[in-house]
């Protein structure tokens, strides 16, 4: 009888830990020889009536926890998603507002180049001279979380110093970003300056980044300046590109004509819109027109002005591309998370069934034991 009672007990235990429900099962013990099926009673009420099964496996309760920490970590990386994409449409309105200021000055300067005809070619900005030393200007982010953006420009800065070394020019930097000044710093490369780059560069910004510049080549520092930023291509993809800054090419200024980018969405999804302009139209100035300064200086006045608005315009697309970086990076990191959680989902439903499973085991056995 005793041997009969403690079975009885333990499989009341078990199923209390089963279920939540105390109308599951009855505390009654069964008499001495009486049936032992009377120990379950209502079960369909009891069914119907129970609430979510408490699982006490260890394993399950770990999976559960991954879960919810999982689920967070979407939910972060889905908003810093969304934080990007204002950015970029932030950047892209930025550069939309330096096209007329831009346009105005590529229109007056191609006017007063015709004007002077070859006595342009005399300003210490255009003059072209025999290059013993470069100056790299490398662009690159602050922050990280962006895929590879810095790693692919500080790849590009590492491989075109390294081709001037190989011509026996001489070489040192100007780092744009905290990533490539760290990144080049500790490897002690020769840098001339270091500036911090924003989420949101403004033309003080790169005022004193040109006045670098123009003090570095007019001072005979150096001898050419190029600058090494990415091109803004697509939310998917960008391009590392080297450019020379200075000196100048009159008929690049002139001529060149400039692309803008727009951001879309379409159905949830993210676009980019890009569109090329046209060189603006060089200003018509009448022969008989008398100008209150030298044209000469008034050409070597806008030109530190055309630099600024270079400098300005690539930390912009710069900007753009580590964003749509970042975007692609976040956009991957959620879908990752959301494939895990997937996953990790059924592998807490198979623990989950697997622990009822044991416990249903338990209470057959004991009654089998009973009987």
């Amino acid at each position: 009888m005793t041997m009969k009672f403690l079975c009885v007990a333990a499989a009341l235990a078990t199923a209390t830990a089963f279920t939540t429900s105390p109308a599951a099962f009855t505390t009654s013990s069964p008499a001495v020889g009486g049936a032992v099926h009377n120990v379950f009673t209502e079960t369909g009420n009891a069914h119907r009536n129970r609430r979510a099964t408490i699982v006490m496996d260890g394993k399950a309760n770990a999976i559960r926890d991954r879960i919810t920490t999982v689920n967070n970590t979407k939910k972060i990386t889905s908003a810093m998603k969304l934080v990007a994409a204002a950015k970029v449409r932030r950047a892209q309105d930025s550069v939309l507002a330096t096209r007329p200021f831009s346009e105005t000055l590529q229109s007056v300067f191609g006017g007063l180049i015709n004007r002077l005809g070859g006595e342009a070619a005399d300003l210490p900005l255009l003059t072209q001279r025999e290059v013993n030393k470069v100056t790299l200007v490398v662009i690159t982010g602050d922050r990280g979380l962006c895929g590879g953006y810095n790693s692919m420009m500080i790849k590009k800065a590492e491989a075109r110093f390294k081709e001037l070394k190989a011509q026996n020019i001489d070489c040192d930097m100007i780092l744009i970003g905290k990533k490539g000044a760290t990144y080049f710093q500790r490897r002690e490369y020769p840098i001339r300056k270091s500036f911090d780059c924003g989420q949101n560069p403004n033309s003080k910004e790169a005022l004193a980044i040109s006045e670098e510049i123009i003090n570095s080549f007019l001072s005979g520092e150096t001898d050419a300046v190029e600058l090494m930023y990415t091109k803004f291509v697509s939310l998917i993809a960008s391009s590392p590109s080297v450019r020379t800054l200075v000196p100048f090419s009159a008929s690049e200024i002139s001529q060149k004509g400039d692309e803008v980018f727009q951001l879309t969405s379409s159905g949830g999804d993210f676009g980019v819109e890009r569109k090329e302009l046209d060189a603006a139209e060089p200003q018509e100035f009448p022969n008989d027109m008398i100008f209150e300064q030298d044209p000469l200086q008034i050409v070597n006045s806008i030109l530190p002005l055309y630099l600024n608005g270079q400098i300005l315009r690539t930390l912009q697309e710069s900007v753009a591309s580590e964003l749509a970086a970042r975007m692609q990076s976040m956009q991957s990191a959620s879908d990752n998370a959301g494939a895990l959680s997937k996953k990790l989902s059924q592998e807490y439903n198979r623990a989950r069934q697997a622990a009822v499973t044991q416990e249903i085991l338990e209470i057959v056995a004991g009654a089998t034991a009973l009987e």
